[in-house]
């Protein structure tokens, strides 16, 4: 299959699927006027790495700020991931954040509750 890329915007985050390396990546604020044109490729990327690829999966996030809406697009991937992980497929999220905005390392945190894949929160 192949990488695709998303540019960074004042309100959306730079996405970046790398197939090779079995990396989806996200950078920034997300806060969308249409979070569904946004997310609907990046659930369409996932959805055929998971059934397509044979490898792990690994989602890189950077994330400062996410609207509702971009909220229920991250746990629309989440739950692809868990059922990936239920079916025995490698998959795990690291979520970075800047030890300075713990509002970011909460937000991980409820995600990671609902999670049972490995899900690294980590700070810098």
């Amino acid at each position: 299959m192949s990488d695709f890329s998303i540019p960074r915007s004042q309100s959306t985050p730079a996405i970046q699927g790398k197939w090779s390396e079995g990396v989806l990546s996200m950078q920034g604020d997300s806060y969308p006027e249409n979070s569904y044109e946004l997310f609907h490729q990046v659930f369409e990327w996932v959805e055929r790495f998971l059934q397509d690829a044979g490898r792990p999966l690994t989602l890189e996030l950077h994330l400062l700020y996410l609207n509702t809406s971009s909220i229920k697009a991250m746990m629309d991937i989440f739950d692809l991931l868990e059922a990936a992980h239920h079916a025995g497929q490698p998959v795990a999220v690291n979520w970075h954040y800047d030890k300075r905005n713990e509002r970011v390392a909460d937000l991980a945190e409820e995600f990671k509750e609902d999670c049972t894949f490995p899900f690294a929160i980590v700070g810098f």
